[in-house]
């Protein structure tokens, strides 16, 4: 019995002490241990069912060969990557382990991603110009050609850099007093991209340049940032100028190298290919002038040898002349007599068909027609009045007949039509009513009310 009693103590102390969890508390204390274990943490896999809403944020599922865990990554830091994820690529990022209450799953939401092995700059690079080189942006058939020698060149690019300078100076030893126009943008950093695309648009919203340069020194993948940017392509694209692209060394290559009309090497082979050497042209021009002057000068020797020879076996004009007038007085005379023949047929051909239409004159059909017609109308006239009477007639006879049936002169030789009341029944037999049943009594000249007394 004391045993007993203490097997019941124990097991009411450890009711007592245990602690009965809810899913909603459960979870929720293991999402507190798994943020604080985990607050910030570099993970790395591979991409799969990547998705974007549209709330723009990115969800991903982030995997390797033996596990795979869910990844968030909203849209406030997703804006700022510099590529753009798909399935099957390997990611590094920084993220926080969290738990999503409603359905138990915990996953990691990031704040930071890079692609694993290749920079975000060089894949955004490679990706962007992809999608350009599939819409046609660098297609050969786009591309406008250079003017051969340019009144007024601009050029977009750095006003505090060496770049300008050696392009004026260049452009100045090969063809000076030519007209330049510096666009001042900035070439790296925050704002760049947008100053160069107003800087374009400025441009060809005044359309007073013949052809611009976009220029800048050399420099890492990151400092031509602005130059790799999709809108400053775009806008190099939907320049009406010819633009000639001069970005960074030889060796450098960015989108706007692509989509522009010429890329440079250099900004100094730029200068170069804008304009034309003056003394190479003055020497062609003067070789031209002098090549010009001996050919026609040579033609013009031939076409007097020519005018010699020919006015040696010309004849003497008079004869010809005269006997052209000959002729022409005989082709004169023929012509009068041709002219008035055909004048002659043509009369004899009217006169024929005035006759004709005189035969046929209209005005002599219509009038022995309109004596048709009034014949017409007075046998009309007479049919109808026969008619008339034949129907007045039958009418009088029809009347009659009418009249000698109707009920009005049956009554009138004394008769009358016995109704019941209030049905109007006309009475043919004295069984169809009752004594001291109302009667009405049709006559002549009106009706009279009268009560069965016998029958």
């Amino acid at each position: 019995m004391d045993s007993h009693f203490n097997i019941e103590y124990q097991a009411s102390s450890a009711m007592e002490q245990r602690r009965i969890y809810t899913v909603s508390d459960l979870t929720a204390d293991i999402k507190v241990l798994l943020e604080e274990k985990f607050p910030f943490i570099w993970i790395c896999g591979e991409i799969s069912n990547f998705r974007v809403p549209v709330s723009g944020h990115f969800y991903f599922t982030l995997k390797d060969e033996n596990a795979q865990i869910n990844v968030v990554m909203f849209r406030s830091q997703n804006r700022n990557l510099k590529f753009v994820p798909e399935d099957g690529m390997s990611v590094t990022g920084l993220g926080r382990i969290s738990v999503y209450e409603p359905r138990g799953a915990y996953q990691i939401i990031f704040e930071y991603l890079e692609p694993e092995g290749t920079g975000a700059i060089q894949l955004a690079f490679e990706q962007l110009k992809a999608r350009l080189a599939e819409e046609g942006l660098f297609d050969e058939k786009h591309k406008k050609p250079l003017p051969f020698l340019p009144q007024k060149i601009s050029i977009i690019t750095s006003p505090t850099g060496a770049v300008v300078h050696d392009i004026l100076k260049i452009i100045n030893r090969r063809f000076s007093n030519v007209h330049i126009e510096i666009i001042p943008v900035k070439v790296q950093g925050e704002g760049a991209e947008n100053e160069i695309v107003s800087a374009l648009k400025l441009l060809n919203a005044r359309a007073d340049s013949d052809i611009a340069i976009i220029a800048r020194g050399g420099g890492s993948l990151e400092d031509f940032h602005a130059f790799n940017s999709e809108d400053v392509a775009r806008s190099i694209f939907a320049s009406e100028i010819p633009i000639i692209s001069a970005v960074g060394h030889e060796t450098d290559l960015s989108i706007a190298d692509f989509v522009a009309d010429l890329r440079a090497p250099t900004p100094s082979a730029a200068a170069e290919l804008v304009v034309p050497l003056k003394n190479d042209l003055l020497k062609r021009c003067a070789e031209l002038s002098m090549t010009l002057t001996n050919r026609f000068s040579r033609y013009i020797e031939h076409l007097q040898i020519l005018v010699k020879k020919i006015s040696k076996r010309l004849v003497d004009p008079t004869k010809k002349i005269e006997d052209l007038m000959l002729r022409t007085d005989d082709l004169f005379a023929r012509l009068i007599r041709s002219y008035k023949n055909s004048v002659l047929q043509w009369r004899e051909r009217l006169e024929w068909r005035f006759d004709r239409l005189n035969a046929n004159n209209p005005l002599i059909h219509i009038r022995k027609l309109n004596e048709e017609l009034a014949q017409e109308y007075d046998n009309l006239l007479i049919y109808m009045k026969i008619c008339l009477n034949e129907k007045h007639f039958l009418l009088r006879e029809l009347t009659s007949r009418l009249h000698a049936l109707s009920p009005n002169a049956i009554l009138a030789r004394g008769y009358s039509i016995t109704r019941t009341i209030p049905d109007a029944v006309v009475v043919r037999d004295p069984q169809e009513v009752s004594i001291g049943q109302d009667l009405e009594v049709l006559v002549a000249k009106g009706s009279i009310i009268c009560s069965v007394k016998g029958k």
